[in-house]
């Protein structure tokens, strides 16, 4: 879900490059700043799936602190009429929240004893 989401900020990085490529901003320096906030975060993203995908516990709280982030975005975004905008950015956090706690994942992710190093 986490590299999901990565790739769906990489595509609205695009689409904001494409953007910016045919129109004038209104500020150029907050506009490249936006863009390159975009690509940071999911490239950071792409990390954090990365190490979730290897069992890393620290990415509970990185995953944890994104999906909280999009939560105080799609609340504003579903009550001020955008309904479609709204769910397409609630319903990712939720269910990655929901799965983020489930028993299999936590038991992945808080193992203690590592397998003998190989020669």
């Amino acid at each position: 879900m986490v590299i999901l989401e990565a790739l769906a900020l990489l595509a609205a990085a695009g689409f904001y490059l494409y953007g910016l490529a045919t129109s004038t901003p209104a500020s150029l320096g907050g506009a490249v700043f936006m863009l390159v906030l975009l690509l940071l975060l999911s490239a950071w993203l792409f990390v954090v799936g990365h190490f979730l995908w290897r069992g890393y516990s620290w990415t509970r709280a990185a995953i944890l602190t994104w999906q909280l982030f999009m939560l105080v975005i799609a609340v504003p975004t579903l009550t001020g009429g955008y309904v479609l905008y709204g769910l397409c950015l609630l319903v990712p956090p939720v269910v990655a929240v929901v799965l983020l706690f489930q028993r299999r994942v936590v038991a992945f992710m808080s193992r203690t004893s590592q397998p003998p190093a190989a020669l």
